[in-house]
């Protein structure tokens, strides 16, 4: 592995990320939404802190920004297109460009949808995707910024990583888009186990973060508007995938079992 990953449950269901290069020791935190848990543990383990990796501008992702810099010194990074709303911002990004966190390289991809400028971090080498709001465990983001056929291309994109891509999302919104899944998709068996054993885990208190991209894209509705079973629970067997992900994402949205 070479990059150490620590998950940092913060507020009611967002995860900050820690990281560090094991070859240099360089660190950032991705989406910090409040700085004293991220203090508390770079203390605990010794570290300091190089980076901020903002995904994209709402508070909860950027709230942490500036008592962090201040405390750190660390240099804050973040989307392009969403510069004037991230606090202290130094080094914009956007589709394409990379990030090197001291030997970890990771490409950054343009996910609008969620926001208008939201990105994610791919740190291949560690079969690590940092992708915010975008894609969630069994979800993806409300379209609060972006139109269905902007956020189908950008989970279309992330969707073509590796099977093996762990997939770091910003909520533990697991267990209820597991609920809604089953309810759109009920005839995928993968997607039934996978629900069980969510259950399970929240039932214990345990994370369902990360995921992998091959379980997403084998029991995500999200990823799946090609599934004959979700057409039809839909009604939309003829329809393009763009028509099918919106339609999904609308009754999500209205979904409240």
């Amino acid at each position: 592995m070479t990059l150490d990953i620590v998950q940092i449950p913060v507020l009611n269901d967002n995860y900050v990320y820690l990281l560090r290069d094991t070859a240099s020791g360089a660190t950032a935190v991705v989406d910090p939404a409040v700085p004293e848990p991220v203090l508390a543990e770079i203390e605990r383990r010794g570290w300091g802190l190089n980076f901020i990796l903002n995904t994209h501008h709402h508070p909860d992702h950027v709230g942490g920004n500036l008592v962090l810099r201040e405390a750190t010194g660390c240099a804050i990074i973040g989307p392009r297109a969403e510069a004037q709303r991230i606090p202290g911002i130094a080094t914009q990004l956007g589709d394409g460009d990379s990030f090197s966190l001291g030997d970890s390289k990771a490409l950054v991809f343009d996910v609008p949808g969620h926001t208008a400028g939201h990105i994610a971090y791919w740190f291949s080498a560690a079969e690590a995707l940092f992708c915010g709001d975008t894609l969630f465990a069994l979800g993806c983001g409300r379209l609060f910024e972006g139109s269905p056929a902007q956020m189908w291309a950008s989970l279309s994109k992330l969707a073509a990583l590796p099977d093996a891509t762990r997939v770091y999302c910003a909520h533990e919104y697991t267990e209820s888009n597991a609920r809604f899944a089953v309810t759109v998709e009920p005839g995928n068996a993968a997607l039934l186990a996978r629900h069980e054993a969510i259950k399970a885990l929240r039932a214990d208190g345990r994370s369902t973060v990360p995921s992998t991209l091959g379980e997403e894209r084998a029991t995500n509705p999200f990823l799946r508007p090609m599934s004959p079973n979700l057409r039809a629970t839909l009604g939309l067997e003829g329809a393009d995938d763009v028509a099918v992900f919106a339609e999904t994402r609308k009754r999500k949205d209205s979904f409240r079992g």
